[in-house]
């Protein structure tokens, strides 16, 4: 084989093993293989449940909703006619899909002046910081998965007003969001993560 070759395959087989920037670990639906794969966003969410008091499970069921785990997550693009680019939906973007003013807020609420969505252990505090205003705000249990999510989807002001109500779509991801976080907390009770 030429040396050439040769490093063609190594490249390969290294680009082929691995999730580069912005990948999302392997079998979502695991919990324990999520936490073995990505230590680091264990951590991240475990400083955040003792920080902020929001549940590991609770975290990881909203942000495999809102990104599949992916730290550059984006929203879609709006077309124009059907073929004409016009900028994306919105700017949610990272693991915890923050829009651009919220998450000025969140950094100007907490200090974190270099604080970036596409860093987990930003988005989880992120996600705690947000979720204790719910609580605060519409009377939301941080261990409410469901209606956490709701309040997430829809702002503070959103969830005050019901405006979910009117939408079927949404209760039924909230729903999904909610089941998954029972899953997670199942599983995470189960792997041995020390």
């Amino acid at each position: 084989m030429s040396r050439t070759l040769r490093a063609l395959a190594i490249v390969l087989l290294a680009a082929s093993c691995g999730g580069g920037p912005g990948t999302a670990p392997r079998n979502l639906d695991d919990a324990c293989s999520i936490a073995k794969q990505r230590p680091h966003y264990m951590k991240a969410f475990q400083k955040t449940e003792q920080k902020w008091g929001v549940p590991v499970h609770v975290q990881m069921a909203t942000i495999y909703q809102e990104s599949r785990f992916i730290s550059d997550a984006k929203t879609p693009h709006k077309y124009a006619l059907g073929v004409i680019p016009m900028g994306r939906v919105s700017s949610a973007y990272g693991y915890s899909q923050a829009l651009d003013g919220t998450w000025d807020d969140y950094k100007k609420a907490t200090g974190k002046r270099i604080a970036r969505r596409d860093r987990i252990r930003d988005a989880s505090d992120f996600m705690g910081w947000y979720m204790n205003i719910s609580r605060d705000r519409n009377g939301i249990p941080l261990y409410d998965t469901r209606n956490q999510y709701l309040a997430y989807h829809e702002g503070h002001t959103g969830y005050a007003r019901g405006t979910y109500n009117r939408k079927s779509w949404l209760l039924n991801v909230a729903n999904k969001v909610d089941a998954r976080a029972d899953l997670y907390q199942a599983q995470l009770a189960t792997c041995n993560l020390r």
